[in-house]
């Protein structure tokens, strides 16, 4: 019945944070330039100073689930330098993930989706200014926006109507994410009316770009899960966090496999990648190459995850130290359907990419490089299945 999906709320105003291209923080810290900043937060851009105020803001405020404060962190003996985290809080707090059984799903309003967040759990709303040119005091100000209201959203051939966040055109939206996995933890979205299920779009893809390009915190992490690929909400969403750890991801070598679209393939790691790299100049072309690819996944009903970080230009070899460009690397898996704690952490787009947060104490004291690996080779297509994906991904973006 249409009336059970419907949830009326007062308006409520949202900030809105506008920038443009005059904002992109193009020359990124080297990790040996971050560590000697220490305490020192002087190097941070004015949108890391407005994201991390607010978010700390919402979390005095008892916001979420639970409160994070520092983690118990180790770099795990051996040459990948896993980076594990104890966070026990999330794996008993989160809220069920939702009932997943296909990669190509249709958005279900009966299920949780963000048109049901409250309204003070918003730090803002992104806008890209149209002019090139943004005074730091502007950028954030009051926006009116009508805080939960009704629209027409499509289930599959029903149509049904669902409550929402009305987002103003163009915008998306910065949410904390309640069951936090690491400081600064948000998610990012269209606006929730579209109802728009966890398919990733060129517009999220290019925005995903430009939050990296606006922060200047080496950490600064944005990355996506499929359905099938741990996304516990059927509702379109990035993830952004900060991780003060290098990773070994950031800087390993790589294959080229379409050098005219910058895109490669990352073999010296226990998870294979697809790596396009972007110096920040081509962003719409990029976001578009990297839409090809996982557009072509979900046709083929490959379940994937997605991982945006600061990062070498794959073309200077391993080890590098410059972050000057966008690694973002995309792995094709098997897909996980149903239950999902079923070991020490979920392979999702943190884990693959080096970030381990571990669900409890024992595992935790025990974890191994090792072990670590054991786990997502798991979770990895067969040799054969990857490389004939990787020639017909060549051929296809070649077209």
């Amino acid at each position: 019945m249409e009336e059970e999906h419907i949830n009326q709320r007062p308006s409520a105003t949202v900030e809105e944070y506008s920038y443009s291209e005059a904002d992109f923080v193009f020359s990124g810290l080297s990790w040996k330039e971050r560590r000697q900043y220490a305490e020192d937060t002087s190097f941070l851009s004015p949108f890391d100073k407005a994201l991390q105020s607010k978010w700390e803001q919402k979390m005095n405020e008892g916001l979420f689930r639970y409160p994070l404060r520092n983690l118990q962190t180790k770099i795990l003996p051996g040459s990948l330098s896993y980076v594990a985290q104890l966070n026990i809080q999330r794996s008993i707090n989160r809220r069920k993930p939702e009932d997943i059984w296909s990669i190509q799903q249709k958005f279900n309003p009966n299920q949780f989706n963000y048109n049901k967040i409250k309204p003070e759990e918003i730090v803002f709303q992104m806008i890209r200014s149209e002019t090139e040119h943004c005074v730091d005091s502007d950028k954030v100000h009051g926006s009116s926006v009508n805080g939960m209201g009704t629209s027409d959203c499509k289930s599959g051939s029903t149509h049904q109507r669902c409550c929402i966040l009305e987002c103003k055109g163009g915008c998306t939206l910065v949410v904390i994410n309640v069951s936090p996995l690491e400081f600064g933890h948000v998610l990012f979205m269209p606006d929730p009316s579209l109802c728009l299920p966890q398919i990733l779009t060129e517009d999220l893809m290019l925005f995903g770009l430009e939050s990296v390009l606006l922060s200047a915190h080496p950490g600064f992490r944005v990355g996506f899960n499929s359905l099938g690929g741990f996304a516990s909400v059927n509702h379109l969403h990035l993830h952004g966090f900060y991780l003060d750890h290098d990773l070994f991801i950031e800087s390993s070598s790589s294959k080229p496999l379409c050098p005219e679209m910058n895109f490669h393939l990352i073999t010296h790691f226990p998870a294979p990648s697809f790596l396009f790299y972007t110096d920040g100049r081509n962003l719409k072309s990029t976001a578009q190459n990297i839409c090809k690819v996982t557009d072509f996944l979900v046709a083929k009903n490959i379940a994937h995850n997605l991982f945006i970080t600061r990062g070498s230009n794959p073309d200077t070899g391993n080890g590098s130290e410059g972050r000057n460009g966008i690694r973002v690397n995309i792995w094709a898996r098997k897909p996980s359907f149903g239950a999902k704690e079923v070991s020490a952490f979920n392979v999702a787009l943190c884990e693959l990419a080096g970030h381990l947060p571990v669900k409890n104490q024992e595992d935790f004291n025990s974890i191994t490089e090792d072990s670590v690996i054991d786990i997502i080779h798991n979770c990895l297509l067969a040799d054969d299945e990857f490389t004939q994906l990787s020639l017909d991904l060549v051929e296809y973006l070649r077209k």
